[in-house]
């Protein structure tokens, strides 16, 4: 393959808000250049390959990472901290713990139904279900042969591009988490975002007291 498209792949692959995947790459490169340009999945793959050993050459900070089954721009592993920091002080999507314990329980042992969530959890989770449906994390897929036939849920492509993930089995094994939770960045990290939570609440409480107050007077 010409080392040209090496260069547009990189452009397509910059360009898009979502992890592309290779044949909307090649959809779009053989749009222009004719829908006899030879390019295969193999070639795209072959590009990004060779567009990450050139990026660890010159040390770059990032790389082109395999995620939902597409290729996206992403930080490396060593710039985690503080892209997280960043993040975490910035976002709205952020999950509550709660969110996130449920979301986990789904990713780990989907397909599973509510009410073995709710089991496992030890409290409702209809609040929590509906927040991961809102966001797209999860979604419904098919039903149980259990008695009453309840919904299964799964974790989907979002969720995927949420954690930066190419495909479920690139969670970490729960060995591997507890690794992480012992981990001391991981810990100043979870102090950092708990403190940036907590400076959020007393935030909204003084406002909406200035707001009382305001509306006394």
């Amino acid at each position: 393959m010409d080392e040209i498209y090496n260069s547009i792949i990189e452009a397509l692959i910059f360009s898009s808000d979502d992890p592309i995947p290779s044949s909307e790459i090649i959809k779009a490169i053989k749009e222009i250049d004719g829908a006899d340009t030879d390019i295969t999945p193999k070639d795209v793959e072959s590009a990004v390959d060779s567009l990450n050993e050139r990026y660890e050459d010159d040390e770059k900070s990032f790389s082109i990472k395999r995620i939902a089954n597409g290729f996206a721009f992403g930080t490396k592993a060593e710039y985690a901290k503080y892209v997280g920091f960043l993040s975490s002080v910035k976002s709205k999507r952020r999950l509550s713990q709660a969110a996130l314990e449920t979301l986990s329980i789904i990713a780990y042992k989907q397909p599973i139904t509510k009410p073995e969530i709710e089991n496992l959890r030890g409290v409702n989770s209809d609040y929590m279900m509906n927040t991961l449906l809102e966001k797209n994390l999860i979604t419904i897929k098919g039903r149980s042969e259990t008695i009453g036939r309840p919904l299964l849920y799964v974790t989907t492509d979002e969720f995927l591009k949420y954690f930066g993930l190419n495909k479920i089995s690139d969670l970490p094994k729960p060995r591997e988490v507890d690794d992480i939770m012992k981990d001391e960045d991981f810990i100043e990290e979870k102090r950092k975002i708990m403190m940036n939570q907590i400076e959020e609440v007393i935030e909204n409480e003084l406002e909406s007291e200035g707001e009382n107050g305001n509306e006394t007077k």
